[in-house]
């Protein structure tokens, strides 16, 4: 019997089955502008609520980056020619100026964190003596600087900051902070050629692992740094496990030739079971299965809690979990931020519907995902993926929008056609 299959289609040649809003041509625009003022007007004068696009104008400047948080929106911009960076908050979604300042370090800053009352702009640093990854704290209501400190950082559950740094090239650094102002709450060095692999789920980052440069692996509390479990894991003779990671409560290896991959207890590195898998390369969290990814493409799955075969398809890039199914890139799909995706049953690898070629601008795990795509007529066509019902639905055409976008608290941020940002509510 073959799969049942929701085939959803695609926008082909500028044609779909079903007539989806276009964006206005510049022929005529002054007529409509003064008309749809007029019913503006109209509309306010019989306090009657109509739909309409909500959009913001955000001026930015080549090269910087954005994030919003709650109803504020954070942009990192370098200053000119130079290698200083400029952090600005504006307040969604009336785009009302809150502050701006210098960062005080230069270099290059590729993103923004929030923790409580904190706000992180993390970056690499770079001076005469060299350079590495640093996070600067700031008070989020105005900019006011803090502290800075090297490493890149990571927010745990009650608050404190986790940054890992080079201390030198021989040693790194792992410490939790107050994000208040920047004091240890606990510290360990190890080698730098240690790794880090932690575990963030629905709890936070609670936990973390390290693989020593001698093949001993150490779980520890992010909330204390106390060590939980500690063993040097079996590994194929002259190799380290090359690969560690976190599904659950479990903690995965893939080591050696043919991979045999290994799932320990995470609090007492007990082994749970151990299996070979020829070729696998990688390992990753795919709900009741475990997703393996091959050295020729494809995807091979185990099951998470025995290390059973379950299902295997050469047609799948990049698999997630999403709304207790399974969200999976179609192999040679890739192109200019845009992939076929299609949903699959977890245990069995069974084809459930297959939503068209988008780009994802939200991932909620429960809930819908939105994606962007271009519009025939220019700009982007916005809508709501349904990973747990199969369906599309549209959303908007944006007509200035050109990509870079991600979703938030019910508003979509895009790069225009004129290198600003532009804000949009999304319909409910």
């Amino acid at each position: 019997m073959s799969d049942a299959v929701i085939d959803l289609g695609e926008l082909r040649d500028g044609t779909d089955p079903d007539p989806l809003p276009r964006p206005p041509s510049a022929r005529g625009r002054r007529t409509r502008a003064a008309l749809v003022a007029l019913l503006v007007l109209v509309g306010l004068a019989a306090s009657t609520p109509y739909p309409r696009r909500v959009g913001v104008t955000l001026p930015a400047t080549a090269g910087a980056d954005a994030v919003v948080f709650d109803d504020v929106l954070f942009l990192v911009e370098p200053l000119g020619a130079t290698r200083q960076r400029r952090l600005t908050a504006t307040r969604l979604p009336d785009g009302e100026p809150l502050w701006r300042t210098s960062l005080p370090a230069e270099g290059r800053y590729w993103g923004v964190a929030r923790s409580g009352e904190t706000l992180l702009a993390i970056g690499y640093e770079t001076g005469p003596d060299g350079g590495g990854t640093l996070t600067i704290a700031l008070d989020p209501r105005t900019g006011a600087y803090r502290w800075q400190q090297p490493g890149r950082p990571v927010v745990l559950p009650d608050g404190a900051i986790l940054l890992w740094s080079a201390e030198n090239e021989a040693v790194s650094a792992l410490r939790a902070v107050d994000p208040c102002c920047g004091t240890v709450r606990w510290q360990v060095s190890v080698a730098a050629a240690a790794d880090l692999t932690l575990r963030d789920d629905a709890r936070g980052v609670d936990r973390l692992v390290l693989l020593r440069g001698n093949g001993q692996v150490e779980v520890r509390d992010t909330a204390t740094g106390a060590v939980l479990a500690r063993a040097d894991l079996p590994s194929s003779p002259g190799l380290t496990p090359r690969v560690v990671r976190v599904v659950g409560d479990l903690l995965v290896t893939v080591d050696g030739a043919p991979s045999v991959i290994t799932a320990y207890g995470l609090d007492h590195l007990d082994q749970r079971w151990r299996t070979r898998a020829a070729g696998a390369t990688y390992v990753s969290d795919c709900g009741v299965v475990l997703c393996l990814e091959n050295e020729a493409g494809g995807r091979r799955t185990i099951d998470a809690a025995t290390g059973e075969p379950r299902w295997e398809d050469d047609r799948w890039g990049w698999v997630w979990p999403q709304a207790d199914r399974l969200v999976a890139t179609a192999q040679g799909s890739a192109g200019p931020g845009a992939q076929d995706l299609v949903v699959l049953d977890p245990p069995t690898g069974r084809v459930l519907a297959r939503l068209g070629r988008w780009e994802v601008a939200q991932y909620d795990s429960d809930g819908p995902l939105i994606g962007v795509r271009p519009h025939p007529d220019g700009g982007l066509l916005v809508a709501e993926l349904d990973v747990r019902g199969g369906t599309v639905r549209v959303l908007d055409v944006l007509p200035d929008a050109a990509g870079e976008c991600r979703a938030a608290t019910g508003l979509l941020l895009c790069r225009r056609r004129d290198a600003d940002f532009g804000l949009w509510r999304l319909p409910t």
